[in-house]
């Protein structure tokens, strides 16, 4: 939703949009943009990557592909992925997804 910032041009625009209006149109690109994420993550679902491990949380190593930005993008959540070390790179086949991140399973 577009916020004044100093100096912008925009910010002499008549008949601003209300807050409300705005909030109601970012909320409906964000569910669209949700269902395009997820459809493109469920046609990674069989495939093999590399990725780098980030972070461990119990048995799940939190990792990230080539593609994926940290902080920004979604994760690689590598079930059994525990005894992984952070900062090391690993073979995993993806086995699911949701609209933001992937599951996936040490490859054999």
């Amino acid at each position: 939703a577009y916020s004044p910032v100093d100096g912008a041009t925009a910010n002499a625009l008549p008949d601003p949009v209300p807050q409300e209006v705005r909030e109601e149109r970012q909320a409906r690109f964000m569910q669209t943009q949700a269902r395009i994420s997820a459809a493109r993550l469920q046609r990674k679902i069989g495939r093999t990557m590399q990725v780098l491990v980030d972070g461990i949380e119990g048995d799940v190593a939190l990792a990230r592909s080539s593609t994926d930005a940290p902080e920004i993008d979604g994760l690689v959540h590598i079930k059994g992925g525990g005894k992984l070390k952070v900062g090391t790179f690993a073979q995993v086949v993806v086995t699911g997804a949701d609209a933001h991140d992937l599951k996936a399973q040490l490859k054999r």
